[in-house]
C-alpha cells in the first residue's frame, strides 16, 4: 500500500498551498471590506453617499457577486481542468495571477479613480471606485476559484484514496486556519493604520505569486489526471454534467452528503457575517468592557476549553475511520447545541463554554463531510464535480444564511444609539437560535445518506483492519 501513501514532497505542496490560498481567501473575507470603510469611504460627504450606496451595501453587494463568481468560475475552470488534463497550470498560473490582482488593490484610491477616468464630481468617483473594487474583486475571486476551488482540490483529490482523506481534510483544516490567524495579525496593523493598505495587500500579493510560480517546478500531476474524462463529450456538455438527472441518481450519496453539509454550512453563516458587531456592541459591553474579558479567571477558561476541544477533536476523528456515520450525525447534533447555548446568554463564560460544543461540532462536519464528498466523486471526475461541490458549500450558504441572518436580527430589534443620535440595529444573541433550527434540518439528508452507506470500501477494510 506504499503508493498509495502521499509523498512527503506532495504534502509540502498542500499545506503550502492551502496555506498561501488561505493567506488570499481571508484578505478577500476579512480585509476587502474594511478597506472600503476606512479608505474609500473615510472622507465621502454625505451627499456623496446618498448619491451612490452605503459602506455596508457596497460590501454586501461585493460579497454577492463574489460569491456567484465563485461558482461560475469553478463550474466552467473546473470542467476545462479536466477536459486539458492539465491540473498543474491552472494551480501554478492561477496562483501567480491571483497574488498580482490582490497586490493591486493597495492602488486602488478616489484620486487614481478619478484620473483614469476624469471625473470631478464626487458622487460619480465615489460610485465608479466602489464598482471599480467590486470588479476587481471578481477578477481576484475568478484567479482563486480558477486554481484553488478547481483545480487544487481536484489535485488533492486526485492524489488521495479515501481511507487518507479523514486525516487529509483535518491538515486543510488546521492549516487554514493558521492562515487566518497569520492574515488577522497583519491585517490588524492596516486597520489601525499602522501599516498602508497599499503595503498590507502587496506584500501578501506577492507571497501568493511566489507560490504560483514555485508550483510550476514542484506540482506534478498524478498518472489518473492523464487518464480522465477520455470520453468524446463536449465541453458544454461537461458543464452540465452534475446536472443530469441519470448522474445525480448514480451518485446519491454524493449528493446527499453536500446537501447535509449545505445545511451546516447555511446555519454557521447565518451568525457569522454579524459575529464581530456582535461581540463589538453586544458582548463586551454586556460583560463590563474589554478589561473585565482579559482577566485572568476569563483567559484560563479560555485555555482549558482550547484543550478540551483539541482532545475532543483527536479522539473522534480517531473513532471517524469506523465510525463516520456516527460521528457525522455526532458532529451535527453537537454543533446545535452549541448554537443553543450561545443563544441563552452573553455571558463571557457562557460563551466560552458554548465553543466547546461549536468548534468540535463544526471541526467535525467540516472534515468528516469534506473527505465523504472527495470519496464519493467518481474516479477521474473530480473537476467535474467541483462547481456543484461549491453550489452547496458556498452559494446557497452565502445567499441564504446571511438573510435568515438579517431576518433574526431584525426580529430582535435590538438597537444602538449612534453619534448622530440614531438607533441602528445590530445582531441579537437569537440569531444562533435561528442557527440552531437550520442546523437540525442537516441530520434529514444524514438520516438517508447511512441508510444508503457511508463508509467507502477503503474505509470498511481499515475498520476490519483495526
Amino acid at each position: 500500500m506504499n503508493k498509495e501513501r502521499i509523498s512527503k514532497k506532495n504534502w509540502f505542496i498542500i499545506i503550502l498551498f492551502c496555506f498561501m490560498g488561505g493567506i488570499a481567501w481571508n484578505t478577500e473575507n476579512m480585509y476587502f471590506n474594511t478597506f472600503i470603510t476606512n479608505e474609500i469611504y473615510a472622507d465621502v460627504s454625505q451627499t456623496a453617499i446618498r448619491g451612490t450606496m452605503e459602506a455596508t451595501t457596497a460590501v454586501a453587494r461585493m460579497v454577492a457577486l463574489s460569491a456567484i463568481a465563485a461558482v461560475v468560475t469553478t463550474f466552467i475552470m473546473g470542467a476545462l481542468s479536466d477536459k486539458l488534463k492539465n491540473r498543474k497550470m491552472f494551480i501554478s498560473v492561477g496562483y501567480i495571477f491571483w497574488g498580482i490582482v490582490t497586490a493591486m488593490f493597495g492602488f486602488i484610491s478616489k484620486e487614481n479613480v478619478a484620473n483614469l477616468f476624469n471625473l470631478t464630481d464626487e458622487t460619480k468617483i465615489l460610485g465608479c471606485t466602489v464598482w471599480f473594487i467590486i470588479l476587481m474583486d471578481i477578477v481576484m475571486t475568478f484567479m482563486g476559484s480558477t486554481s484553488n476551488d478547481a483545480a487544487f482540490q481536484a489535485w488533492v483529490t486526485d492524489i488521495s484514496v479515501p481511507k487518507q482523506r479523514p486525516i487529509l481534510e483535518t491538515v486543510l483544516s488546521v492549516v487554514g486556519t493558521i492562515s487566518s490567524f497569520a492574515v488577522t495579525g497583519v491585517g490588524s496593523f492596516a486597520q489601525a493604520g499602522t501599516v498602508s493598505y497599499k503595503l498590507f495587500f502587496g506584500g501578501l500579493g506577492i507571497v501568493v505569486t511566489i507560490c504560483g510560480v514555485l508550483g510550476l517546478f514542484l506540482i506534478k500531476d498524478p498518472p489518473r489526471t492523464a487518464q480522465i474524462n477520455n470520453s468524446s463529450s463536449s465541453y458544454l456538455s461537461d458543464l452540465l454534467y452534475g446536472f443530469r438527472p441519470s448522474v445525480i441518481k448514480e451518485n446519491a450519496r454524493l449528493y446527499l452528503a453536500l446537501v447535509a453539509f449545505c445545511f451546516a454550512i447555511v446555519a454557521f453563516q447565518v451568525f457569522y457575517p454579524y459575529l464581530l458587531t456582535y461581540v463589538q456592541y453586544v458582548v463586551i459591553p454586556d460583560n463590563g468592557g474589554v478589561e473585565n474579558i482579559l482577566k485572568p479567571s476569563v483567559i484560563i477558561t479560555a485555555v482549558v476549553v482550547a484543550v478540551v476541544v483539541l482532545t475532543a477533536i483527536v479522539t473522534l476523528l480517531k473513532l471517524s475511520t469506523k465510525k463516520r456515520g456516527i460521528c457525522l450525525v455526532t458532529g451535527v447534533i453537537v454543533l446545535t447545541l452549541g448554537f443553543l447555548i450561545l443563544s441563552t446568554s452573553t455571558s463571557i463564560y457562557v460563551i466560552l463554554v458554548s465553543i466547546v460544543p461549536v468548534v468540535l461540532g463544526n471541526a467535525l462536519v467540516n472534515i468528516l463531510f469534506g473527505a465523504a464528498v472527495k470519496d464519493f466523486i467518481p474516479e477521474g471526475k473530480a473537476g467535474l464535480f467541483q462547481g456543484i461541490r461549491m453550489i452547496f458549500s458556498v452559494l446557497i450558504p452565502m445567499v441564504v444564511g446571511p438573510v435568515i441572518g438579517d431576518m433574526a436580527c431584525q426580529h430582535a430589534a435590538q438597537t444602538i444609539i449612534n453619534e448622530a443620535g440614531a438607533e441602528v440595529i445590530v445582531p441579537a444573541k437569537n440569531m444562533f437560535l435561528w442557527a440552531g433550527i437550520v442546523c437540525v434540518f442537516a441530520l434529514i439528508p444524514l438520516y438517508f445518506l447511512i441508510k444508503k452507506g457511508v463508509e467507502t470500501k477503503d474505509n470498511a477494510e481499515v475498520a476490519e483492519n483495526e
